[in-house]
């Protein structure tokens, strides 16, 4: 009898848990170090895939992380943190792709790592619904930044598919390595075509246009091409090819 109740006790905290989790979050007060709980959270089951991720995984794009559990995902539309000042991923923490792009960036992966063990790679986006892609142009259209992105009423560009990454690498203390100028510049300094002139400007340094050929080589071993404009943009396919094959995320 006391073994069939422990049974049905763990079956009912697990199915508690599967459901949703609460977590109470607690502070201490500065006074006689008493701790206060300000406020509850419902947390979503371990799980747990949002709306967002659903719908990619309906068009048969993959987690990269179900694949490599080894990369950092950290994607910068997730935050306010970029050049819209706009949170734009209300619901989408994960990085995802088309199959063959996907396993690409897994394989630059694992080239990396037999060139510098300690080092990582760092997605800073991946695919990217349309919808988020128009806030994106509504906010340059009528700039001098238009031409860093993609017109919806054109097609979109390729993140809009599922097959391009914004990428960099983490060295061995998980800081990415310098690039000259952070991911999301939207200026000439983040031209790959420049570089020369960049480091004889003094405006990157020699190591940093090093850095960034480590990045390129390593993706256009596997199939990548680099965006001219972005030095973390690298495309699967080109645009025409896209349209014709695949489908965008709406």
């Amino acid at each position: 009898m006391k073994l069939l109740l422990g049974f049905l006790f763990a079956f009912f905290v697990f199915s508690c848990t599967q459901q949703q989790r609460k977590e109470q979050v607690v502070t201490v007060a500065k006074k006689k170090d008493t701790v206060v709980v300000v406020e509850e959270q419902i947390l979503p089951p371990v799980n747990y895939l949002s709306e967002t991720a659903r719908y990619l995984d309906s068009l048969g794009l993959v987690n990269l992380l179900d694949i490599d559990s080894t990369l950092v995902i950290d994607l910068m539309y997730a935050k306010p943190d970029n050049f819209t000042g706009e949170l734009l991923y209300v619901d989408l923490r994960e990085a995802y792709l088309l199959p063959d792009a996907a396993n690409a960036v897994i394989k630059a992966h694992a080239l990396l790592k037999e060139k510098h063990p300690d080092y990582s790679f760092i997605i800073y986006d991946a695919a990217r619904p349309m919808t988020v892609q128009q806030k994106m142009w509504d906010v340059v259209k009528g700039t001098s930044k238009y031409k860093y992105v993609s017109n919806p009423a054109n097609g979109g560009g390729l993140h809009n598919y599922g097959l391009a990454v914004d990428i960099s690498i983490l060295d061995e203390k998980k800081q990415p390595l310098s690039m000259g100028v952070p991911v999301d510049h939207l200026g000439f300094e983040s031209h790959i075509t420049e570089e020369n002139q960049l480091v004889s400007k003094g405006i990157i340094t020699e190591k940093e246009k090093e850095n960034r050929k480590l990045l390129r080589n390593l993706m256009v071993r596997v199939g990548f091409k680099p965006l001219a404009s972005e030095w973390w943009h690298f495309n699967w396919c080109s645009r025409k090819e896209a349209r014709e094959k695949y489908t965008c995320i709406e």
